[in-house]
């Protein structure tokens, strides 16, 4: 028997790999622009996004949302 692929593009891709694909296409200055935290204007790294993206779910929604739109320009 077969198992079914998810259709679900954040299946199985960690909220880091997230962020690092997201930040590698846009730049922290882009993500800044398009989701206004203060992880990605003041100081940005990779670590302090994610503590803050981890326990700010409108936050870390706002993120995967944006993943989602574009996921197909990573996937490729």
């Amino acid at each position: 028997m077969e198992k079914q692929q998810s259709k679900d593009p954040l299946h199985g891709i960690t909220l880091k790999t997230i962020l690092e694909q997201l930040e590698a296409h846009y730049g922290f200055d882009t993500l800044g622009e398009l989701i206004k935290v203060k992880c990605f204007n003041d100081n940005p790294s990779i670590k302090s996004s994610l503590t803050f993206l981890r326990k700010t779910e409108w936050a870390r929604k706002q993120v995967e949302d944006l993943y989602v739109k574009n996921h197909k320009k990573f996937t490729s």
